[in-house]
């Protein structure tokens, strides 16, 4: 009999500051089981996908659980957090005999109940099955310390930001476990921390330095049996071990791994300052008036609201109402309000629309507007960007509608604008704008930086400030970390 090897899925990058908690009907909204994970996720870019892949191709058989993905929200209840774990637990104990289990996790989950809810998830596992080897694939963004890691045998976390490695990390996360249960031997496992917190928007690893850094583990790969993952943390859930980490998974043994782990962290460490300052970042003045100076020419302005983490800030939108720039688009605006108000208004209707800017104070209120409607009913596409290429997301009820030369599409669940698709599926192509507004941090560069004419990265007063020390943390130890303090690690 082959070997037999089990999978579960429970992630969400949880920003601390955000009022709504991510709880269990939200993630049960997408989540998978059974063989139906099999079906969803065959042949895709996601880690399901590279899992299965790998257990076809060396013949062991696959056995799912249940995935569950939510992408970056609040913080999840301890509800959540309670059901899934026990969810773990109880298939593990009723899918017959398995040879090792493969957890997806973040890294970043943020629970009040939970000092690390990555760390209690592998924990339980460890506790409920002493004896069965544990894998965990874990995100580029997680926040992640040896403690987290203590019940893993395994664990590996994207290379890549935007993330289109996500298949090739759960082929990694398959071929390591699947090594050690045919060799009958651990390898070495270790964490190091420099102690760098970095906002997302420098997280991108084509950017200097760090993509010189993470070229440099690939070729400590190539050069040792080893693998290393450079993690740029998630500045925004507020925790103990919040930042940057490398791991280190070395078949050479603990101390092979605690070396190399080690030396790229001081890598880090020593190019702090230049990772956390890698591109420049405008005032909305700023990249307006940068527009209104050099017009779009045939290929559109990206104009990045980095610091909107909920889909629904309105600092740009509200700024650009008063602009001549051209035709604007705003991809995946969130706000199920204004969805369900233009669907039942009908299309060809117009409605007086307090638009989005409804998660938090932050995100700079409703804005008051009359909006004509386009369109608007239910809504569903799968990806065909890299990114979970092959993933079905579900926008709910969704609206396009049009404010002067602004047309926005307006969806009730989270979803990432980061590709072609927020206008494939209404027909439309993103040159059909002059301006668009995107609100993501990395993963929109893949499809972005050969499309666009320029990227204007834009701070706004939201939750997720470029510089950090804005960031009001109680868990992390600031004087511990850059740029607070220039201690040596």
């Amino acid at each position: 009999m082959g070997l037999r090897i089990a999978f579960a899925g429970f992630n969400l990058e949880s920003v601390t500051a955000v009022p709504q908690s991510v709880g269990l009907n939200e993630f049960e909204r997408v989540c998978v089981r059974g063989e139906q994970i099999t079906v969803r996720f065959r042949g895709t870019n996601t880690v399901p996908g590279g899992c299965m892949k790998v257990c076809e191709e060396l013949g062991a058989e696959f056995v799912p659980l249940f995935h569950t993905l939510l992408g970056a929200l609040g913080p999840a209840t301890d509800e959540a957090v309670d059901h899934y774990t026990r969810e773990i637990i109880e298939g593990l104990g009723s899918n017959g005999s398995l040879d090792g289990v493969i957890l997806f996790l973040h890294g970043a989950c943020w629970a009040a109940g939970y000092a690390d809810v990555e760390r209690h998830v592998i924990d339980a596992v460890r506790a409920a099955a002493p004896s069965l080897p544990v894998a965990v694939a874990l995100d580029y963004h997680g926040n992640i310390d040896r403690q987290t890691l203590r019940g893993a045998d395994i664990a590996v976390a994207y290379r890549n930001s935007p993330h289109i490695d996500m298949g090739e990390t759960g082929e990694r996360a398959a071929r390591a476990l699947l090594r050690l249960l045919r060799e009958g031997r651990r390898p070495g496992l270790a964490v190091a921390r420099p102690n760098v917190v970095i906002p997302s928007i420098m997280s991108a690893t084509a950017l200097e330095p760090l993509a010189s850094i993470i070229a440099e583990a690939r070729a400590a790969e190539a050069a040792g049996d080893c693998d290393i993952s450079v993690m740029a943390g998630f500045s925004y859930a507020d925790s103990a071990n919040t930042g940057m980490s490398v791991i280190c998974l070395d078949w050479n043994g603990r101390e092979a791994a605690e070396a190399k782990a080690a030396a790229f962290s001081t890598r880090l460490h020593d190019a702090r300052h230049a990772i956390a300052s890698a591109i420049p970042i405008l005032s909305a003045e700023e990249a307006l008036a940068d527009i209104e100076r050099k017009p779009a020419n045939g290929r559109p302005i990206v104009l990045l609201e980095h610091a909107d983490r909920m889909n629904d800030s309105t600092h740009l939108l509200r700024a650009l109402l008063g602009r001549d720039v051209g035709r604007v688009a705003v991809p995946f605006l969130l706000d199920p309000e204004t969805a369900a108000q233009a669907h039942a208004a009908g299309e060809g209707a117009e409605i007086a629309v307090a638009l989005a800017g409804k998660t938090a104070p932050e995100t700079g209120g409703p804005v008051e507007a009359v909006a004509r409607v386009l369109w608007s009913g239910p809504k569903s596409f799968t990806v065909s960007g890299r990114y979970q290429r092959g993933s079905f997301v579900d926008l709910g009820m969704t609206a396009l509608i049009q404010i002067g030369a602004i047309r926005v599409s307006v969806v009730s669940h989270f979803a990432f604008a980061v590709d072609g698709d927020p206008f494939s599926i209404f027909g439309e192509q993103p040159e059909d704008y002059d301006v668009i507004l995107l609100r993501s941090k990395t993963h929109f560069r893949d499809f972005y930086e050969p499309l666009a004419d320029r990227i204007l990265v834009v701070d706004t007063p939201d939750l997720g400030p470029a510089d950090v020390r804005l960031i009001p943390y109680r868990q992390l130890d600031t004087a511990k970390a850059y740029p607070w303090s220039d201690a040596p690690a």
